[in-house]
């Protein structure tokens, strides 16, 4: 995985000059967290498919954003059972697509006309299990992403083991606990938003 921001931008950050080495580390360990707590790529990735659970009437892609266009296509099939066929779907003839989610439409008969054996289920909701080729991620990191990875990579940077305070010999430093705070789960889903709501660039 690439880095969410350089060594150049920390150095910035901390308004001095860092090891390359020790940055690079730190903003790796940030990086990782905050996709770890985001459960997001957050980088772009081209043209990963994946199986994921349907029966529902909308169909949620796990990875913001989704990007589709001439050099990025959506391939979407709903998976077939029992030797079934699979079906490809099309956008605006099988479904709709609006942000990183994707809904069955309901035909005029929906209330009365069921799919074929085994599953006879109405029209309208996607397959138990549908198979999903997409693109999606940032080319460029948005702003808000790279401040946050930087507040966290500044405290790891200065406190690799992140302790509350280090003493060496007479020498004694104390971290302060809200600075602290951003390293945490809690510290960064207070910055990214709570289960369900969005902010900035991301949704948990």
């Amino acid at each position: 995985m690439t880095l969410l921001a350089t060594p150049e931008a920390l150095a910035s950050r901390l308004q001095e000059d860092v090891d390359t080495a020790s940055a690079t580390d730190a903003l790796t360990q940030a990086g990782e967290l905050v996709r770890r707590i985001s459960r997001q790529q957050i980088d772009f990735v081209s043209q990963e498919t994946i199986i994921i659970g349907g029966g529902e009437r909308i169909l949620t892609l796990p990875q913001r954003p989704l990007v589709v266009d001439g050099s990025n296509p959506l391939t979407i099939t709903e998976l077939a059972y029992f030797g079934g066929v699979d079906v490809p779907m099309v956008e605006g003839r099988d479904y709709m697509r609006l942000g990183n989610e994707l809904t069955r439409g309901y035909p005029w008969w929906w209330q009365t006309k069921l799919m074929g054996w085994p599953f006879r289920r109405p029209l309208g909701v996607w397959s138990p299990r549908v198979q999903v080729t997409y693109s999606h991620g940032y080319t460029t990191v948005p702003d808000d992403i790279v401040s946050l990875v930087l507040d966290i990579a500044q405290m790891m940077y200065a406190n690799p083991l992140l302790r509350r305070s280090i003493t060496v010999g007479g020498f004694s430093e104390t971290y302060a606990a809200e600075i602290l705070g951003k390293t945490t789960v809690d510290g960064i889903k207070s910055v990214l938003g709570s289960t369900g709501r969005r902010r900035g660039s991301f949704s948990i």
